[in-house]
């Protein structure tokens, strides 16, 4: 079962959300909370799998909620929720962790999609908002890593790399490309060794920043 923990301040959509996650055999809402500072009391409390997180929160943002997160040294996965087509909160949360970004419109099968993706390890960072990250990261670009190294990706793992930036999982890229789930794996270690980051999220983000995409 993947628990989820809710942070989202209006109650009908909290409590729609809640009840159409009930719907799943898979995913149960473990604790709700209204703003950031109460989700942190109840993320300490239920230690969910994923946070479902509402960008515009009174007390603490959803960014606000995440920047704690990541002070915190805390890696639960969360995923951002929001009424908004908005740039500036998917560039914020993502450079702070967050594993997912979904508008509050997205369809049952969307949502339990990404929670799933999100709870094993994946992202949901489609081509959709992978073109807002370019135009944004274009306007701020992100300040060179000092752990990047000269070492330069292959064609197979820059061909590896645009797909993860689709959110594809290690076994979608294994079936796209025709090569073994393992093989893919070990492609995807060498690419975050060669780029210099700790997870997915961030070599997208490098990637992007790099040119490779």
């Amino acid at each position: 079962m993947i628990r989820v923990l809710l942070i989202e301040d209006q109650t009908l959509v909290r409590e729609g959300i809640e009840r159409l996650l009930s719907l799943t055999d898979d995913i149960s809402v473990v604790e709700r909370a209204t703003d950031g500072e109460e989700g942190l009391e109840k993320l300490r409390q239920s230690s969910p799998d994923v946070i479902l997180l509402d960008v515009r929160m009174p007390k603490m943002t959803g960014i606000e909620f995440l920047r704690s997160l990541q002070e915190a040294g805390d890696v639960t996965p969360a995923i951002l929720l929001t009424t908004f087509d908005d740039d500036s909160a998917l560039l914020n949360g993502i450079r702070l962790g967050a594993k997912g970004y979904l508008l509050k419109d997205v369809s049952l099968a969307k949502l339990t999609e990404a929670i799933r993706l999100v709870a094993n390890g994946g992202t949901m960072i489609n081509p959709v908002v992978t073109e807002r990250l370019l135009r944004g990261l274009k306007n701020a670009p992100l300040p060179a890593s000092p752990d990047y190294g000269a070492e330069q990706l292959t064609l197979r793992e820059t061909e590896i790399l645009r797909l993860m930036t689709g959110g594809y999982s290690n076994r979608e890229i294994a079936s796209a490309l025709r090569l073994s789930e393992g093989t893919v794996k070990n492609h995807v270690s060498n690419i975050l060794g060669k780029l210099g980051v700790r997870d997915r999220t961030r070599a997208v983000l490098k990637a992007i920043e790099k040119g490779y995409i």
